[in-house]
C-alpha cells in the first residue's frame, strides 16, 4: 500500500509542479487548440487553448511508475498500451497543429496502429502474463471460452476493448475537465480492484499513479481551463483504462466501470443512426454533453452532474467485482 500511495502522490505533484512551464512553453510555441467549426458557438472563445497536456499526464504517471515497479508482465502490458495510445495521440495532435486545422491523422492509420497495440496487449496477456483466452460474465459468473482458432477471437475482444475505450474517453473530451475527473474515478475503482485480488502489485501501482496524474491535470484542466489533454492525453488514458480491464478480466465489467464513456459513445452512435436512417436527430448535438450546452446548461453544471453519474457507475461496478470473487 505504501509504494501505491507513493506512486500516486508522486504523479499528482510531478503534474502540478511541472504544468506551469510546460503551459508557457506551448504558449509560446503556440500549440493552441483548433476548435471544430460546426461545435457549441461557445467552444469558439477556447480556440487557441495550449493542448497536448497529455504529455504532463504520462510524464507524471511514467517517472513514480518506472521507479516504483517490480515490472511485472501485467503492468507492463498496461502501461506500453498506455504509451502507445498516447504516442498515437500525439501524432495526431501535432499533425492538427501544423497543419492549424481540428483533423489529425487519416482514420485507416489510426486503425492500423490501435491493431498493432491490440496483438501487443494480446501477446503480453496470454503469452507471458498467462491469463486464459476467456471472457468472464461477473454478474452471473460465467465464463466463455475464446481460446479458438489460435486465439483469434480473444484476440478480436482485445481490440474492441482498446478502441472502444480510446474512443469513448476521447468523445467525452469535450468539456474542461469532464475526461480527466472521469478517468480519475475510474482509475479510484481499479486501486480497488486490483488490491483486493493481488494486495498490491504493478496493476494498483499503474492505476495509482493514473488517478494522481489526472487529479493534478485538473488543477489547470478544471473550468476555465489553461490547458487542453488533446489526443495525447485521452486516447493514453483510454489504453490505460483498456489494459486495466484487460488485465483484470473485466472487460464486460468495464461497461459499467466506465458508464459515463459508454453513455457518450452510445449517443453518438444513436445521433448517427438516427440521422443516416430518419434524417433526424435525437439529441440537439453529439456527443451528449453538447446537447445539455445547448440546453443552456452551464459547463460546469455539465461537469459536475457526468461525474457523479460517473462515480456511481464506478461504485456499483467495482461492488459487483467484490461480490464476484467472494
Amino acid at each position: 500500500m505504501g509504494e501505491i500511495l507513493i506512486g500516486g502522490t508522486a504523479a499528482l505533484l510531478i503534474c502540478i509542479f511541472l504544468s506551469p512551464k510546460f503551459i508557457a512553453f506551448l504558449r509560446v510555441r503556440e500549440f493552441g487548440q483548433n476548435i471544430r467549426e460546426e461545435g457549441p458557438e461557445g467552444h469558439h472563445t477556447k480556440a487557441g487553448t495550449p493542448t497536448m497536456g497529455g504529455i504532463i499526464i504520462f510524464i507524471a504517471i511514467s517517472i513514480p511508475f518506472l521507479i516504483l515497479a517490480e515490472y511485472d508482465w501485467r503492468g507492463i502490458g498496461v502501461y506500453g498500451a498506455a504509451m502507445a495510445c498516447a504516442l498515437l495521440g500525439f501524432a495526431d495532435d501535432y499533425t492538427k497543429i501544423v497543419r492549424r486545422r481540428s483533423l489529425g491523422l487519416r482514420a485507416r492509420t489510426k486503425l492500423g496502429v490501435t491493431i498493432a497495440i491490440s496483438i501487443g496487449l494480446w501477446w503480453i496477456a496470454t503469452r507471458q502474463a498467462d491469463l486464459a483466452e476467456t471472457l468472464r460474465i461477473r454478474l452471473v459468473d460465467y465464463t466463455i471460452d475464446l481460446s479458438a482458432l489460435g486465439g483469434l477471437p480473444y484476440l478480436l475482444l482485445i481490440y474492441l476493448v482498446v478502441a472502444g475505450t480510446t474512443s469513448a474517453v476521447n468523445l467525452t473530451d469535450g468539456l474542461d475537465g469532464l475526461a480527466a475527473g472521469c478517468a480519475a474515478i475510474v482509475g479510484l475503482a481499479y486501486i480497488g480492484i486490483t488490491y483486493i485480488t493481488t494486495g498490491g502489485d504493478d496493476l494498483s501501482l499503474m492505476a495509482a499513479c493514473l488517478v494522481g496524474a489526472c487529479i493534478g491535470f485538473l488543477w489547470f484542466n478544471a473550468f476555465p481551463a489553461t490547458i487542453f489533454m488533446g489526443d495525447t492525453g485521452s486516447l493514453g488514458l483510454g489504453g490505460a483504462i483498456a489494459g486495466l480491464a484487460v488485465m483484470t478480466k473485466t472487460e464486460v465489467l468495464l461497461v459499467l466501470l466506465g458508464g459515463i464513456f459508454v453513455i457518450e459513445a452510445l449517443s453518438v452512435m444513436i445521433q448517427v443512426f438516427a440521422f443516416q436512417t430518419f434524417r433526424k436527430r435525437v439529441f440537439l448535438m453529439a456527443p451528449i454533453h453538447h446537447h445539455f450546452e445547448l440546453m443552456s446548461w452551464s459547463e460546469t453544471k455539465i461537469i459536475l452532474r457526468f461525474w457523479i453519474i460517473a462515480a456511481i457507475c464506478s461504485a456499483i461496478g467495482f461492488t459487483l467485482y467484490q461480490q464476484s470473487i467472494t
